[in-house]
């Protein structure tokens, strides 16, 4: 073959590749013979809003195979909002198959909401457990029980936007279970009907607000904790010993500051009598030189100190 034919020939297959990839004839025909109604052009122009046809045309297949009616338009909007267009889908023939109303302004919502519109229709059919973790709460009686329960909920497709989710349905359903076993009067009422918590957490209405429906709440285990009461009153009474401490600690610093104080002033009076006793001599002198004090006074004096001392020697024997 000259090499010019060969040449018009590759630029000819090239030619028809480009020209089938812009005029999915293939598609249009799966469509066509799937009983799919779209036309060549809108496919063309879903090359154009880089939107790939095979998504749009295999959902629009899938739907009608399942008995639904989808609108090319419609899946194409919401793969341009950055949906999950195969996933929405799948979520509305499950949905039919189950009875359960979903119509695709819904579906579309919550998939663009984050959610997973084809799980939350699996749970509405096929309810999920949530195992709760352990929780700690104190009876009247003072013993602390820790209880773990086990959640059986189903989706509430219309609450799916703007619902809370399962984290906040633990955190009510452990704030149930907290009050429950707060109000109970003894531990043994718990441990005896464990069941009566959760009757009293059901009713409650814990899943209102949220994207899901509560079936049952059961207690899968409780565990006896601490004493709590006993370690309180431990506590108390060493919080009383050690006021009762500081208080004879502050007695016993207030006595050492008197006994202080008294020798302070014993020694400052001793210093006055010594200072007294040593201006008696100088007196006794002038006493003499004025003739105001004889010998024998003096004598009689010195007679009366030395049977003072020895009456002072004598009574500390």
């Amino acid at each position: 073959m000259p090499p010019m034919i060969l040449i018009w020939v590759v630029v000819a297959i090239v030619g028809l590749l480009i020209l089938l990839w812009f005029f999915p004839v293939t598609m249009w025909f799966q469509a066509l013979i799937s009983g799919v109604k779209i036309s060549l052009i809108q496919l063309v122009l879903m090359r154009w809003r880089k939107v790939p046809p095979g998504t749009i045309v295999m959902a629009m297949i899938t739907g009608t195979k399942a008995g639904l009616k989808l609108n090319a338009n419609e899946l194409e909007a919401h793969y341009l909002a950055k949906g999950n267009v195969i996933k929405v889908v799948n979520a509305l023939i499950s949905a039919d198959k189950a009875n359960i109303y979903l119509d695709f302004k819904m579906a579309a919502a919550i998939d663009l909401a984050g959610r997973d519109v084809f799980e939350a229709v699996q749970m509405s059919v096929n309810p999920k457990v949530i195992n709760t973790p352990p929780v700690t709460a104190v009876a009247k009686d003072g013993i602390q029980l820790i209880a773990k329960a086990r959640v059986t909920v189903r989706a509430n497709i219309k609450q799916l936007v703007g619902g809370a989710g399962e984290e906040t349905v633990l955190a009510r359903v452990g704030e149930g279970i907290v009050s429950s076993i707060g109000s109970a009067s003894s531990h043994k009422d718990v441990l005896e009907n464990p069941d009566s918590i959760s009757k009293v957490v059901l009713h409650k209405g814990l899943d209102a607000g949220t994207a899901f429906e509560i079936l049952s709440i059961d207690i899968a285990d409780i565990d006896i904790g601490k004493n709590i009461g006993a370690v309180l009153q431990i506590d108390q009474a060493n919080a009383d010993k050690n006021i009762a401490q500081a208080r004879a600690e502050e007695k016993r610093a207030m006595a050492v500051a008197l006994e202080q104080e008294m020798k302070a002033k014993a020694q400052e009076a001793r210093a006055k009598v010594i200072e007294a006793e040593a201006q008696i001599p100088l007196a006794m002198a002038d006493a003499f030189r004025n003739g105001n004090l004889g010998i024998m006074d003096y004598y009689k004096f010195k007679n009366i100190e030395a049977d003072t001392s020895m009456r002072e020697s004598i009574s500390k024997k």
